[in-house]
């Protein structure tokens, strides 16, 4: 049984608007820096906020979500980020660009993004038959990969040719054409659940109550927030490591974030051809820890270089192929009635775990050195193996929270 024409139309829109965010990696940091002239602290503060305040500003979303229908929210979130991030070149072209502005696109932006996951994961799931979402999410994951690989050098260029602003101007219409993408969608969707009169505060947390009541979600939340903090917290020290204490120069620098991500693709396409899912999941779940301490170790030179290349393919081969496997078993392992709850509660607790790592990194780094910093964060991402479903595997089976 093949992926239909639906998929595919939604898969070429997801791919446009993915390859538009990684043109504009890190886009509002450089506007800061370069069109503004903002103090480091600034720029800091920029990319932190976007974190924390997308997720208080998202958490009152996840009932909204779950009992509308997903494609006009989708079209309508594509759309409203074109406007947004639209706003920041013509602004600038105008000589009116504020560092306020730059803070309300960071928000609108980060609210997006959890609300954009919590609708498409939910719409996925009814557009795709149970035997044929493992296929789906892996070409997503091959598609991320692909694009991150080639999206920041072509948004070096944009920059280079045209400006600080011009990559956010690409993304901007890369949302344009994602939402006519879906709109071209033509199977009718699905009714959303029936909403049941709750108490406010019961609606909220459904998400996260789905979650902690499920003994496999709960194991591989815990696992999701110890990994993604302990992965983030290594990109700031491993720019220290590289460009200050190691003395290597920017285009290595950019070897080693950008040659690792074909690692993804392979293991997206590795995922494709294994059936088990236990398999998966736990080695793939375990593999994935294990390279980071070779960051630590890295020496000067050539060699260096190397080490933390081949660290990071292993390190994002490994999530590369566990990504698609785990998206796969959230869908099976949530009731229809609280995909959307679970999946921005993930997406919420996700942009405050990540913050804290990162935070954590730095202290550790102030407190002792880069190395260390690095090889102490090595050893909290190992722990995360001990918080996959090794015993409650099996119970993949929706568990729903107990009844208000």
């Amino acid at each position: 049984m093949a992926l239909g024409p639906d998929f595919r139309r939604l898969w070429a829109a997801y791919s446009i608007s993915e390859l538009g965010s990684g043109v504009a990696i890190g886009a509002l940091p450089l506007v800061a820096t370069i069109a503004l002239a903002a103090p480091v602290f600034q720029v800091s503060l920029l990319s932190a906020l976007s974190g924390v305040a997308g997720a208080v500003l998202a958490l009152p979303l996840g009932p909204w979500i779950e009992f509308r229908r997903k494609r006009p929210i989708m079209i309508g979130v594509d759309l409203t980020r074109f406007v947004v991030l639209l706003s920041v070149p013509v602004a600038a072209a105008f000589g009116l660009l504020t560092y306020a502005q730059l803070c309300v696109v960071a928000m609108v932006q980060a609210v997006g993004v959890i609300v954009f996951a919590s609708a498409s994961g939910a719409h996925l799931k009814a557009l795709v038959p149970p035997g044929l979402r493992g296929q789906a999410n892996a070409r997503l994951e091959m598609t991320l990969w692909t694009v991150y690989s080639a999206g920041p050098p072509l948004g070096g260029v944009l920059v280079s040719a045209l400006g600080a602003t011009a990559s956010m101007a690409a993304d901007a219409v890369s949302f344009l054409l994602s939402a006519l993408g879906i709109r071209r969608l033509r199977a009718p969707e699905p009714p959303p659940p029936p909403r049941h009169p709750t108490p406010r505060l019961h609606e909220l947390t459904a998400g996260w109550r789905y979650i902690l009541g499920h003994r496999a979600l709960r194991a591989l939340w815990l696992n999701s927030m110890v990994f993604g903090g302990s992965v983030m917290a290594t990109a700031p020290l491993l720019a220290v490591l590289m460009l200050r204490e190691l003395h290597m120069t920017p285009w290595e620098y950019g070897i080693a974030l950008g040659v690792p991500c074909l690692g993804g693709i392979l293991g997206a396409f590795v995922a494709r051809r294994i059936t088990e899912e236990r398999p998966k999941l736990l080695g793939f779940g375990v593999g994935r820890t294990l390279f980071m301490i070779l960051l630590a170790v890295a020496p000067a030179g050539p060699t260096g270089l190397l080490v933390i290349t081949v660290s990071q393919f292993l390190l994002i081969f490994c999530a590369g192929a566990f990504n698609p496997t785990f998206a796969t078993f959230r869908m099976r392992a949530t009731e229809d009635g609280y995909m959307s709850r679970v999946l921005s509660a993930w997406s919420i607790s996700q942009r405050v775990a990540q913050p804290i790592g990162i935070m954590l990194g730095g202290v550790l780094a102030t407190l002792f050195s880069t190395r260390i910093a690095l090889a102490l964060m090595a050893g909290v991402l190992l722990t995360s193996i001990f918080l996959l479903p090794w015993r409650s595997f099996t119970r993949s089976a929706p568990m729903a929270p107990a009844a208000p």
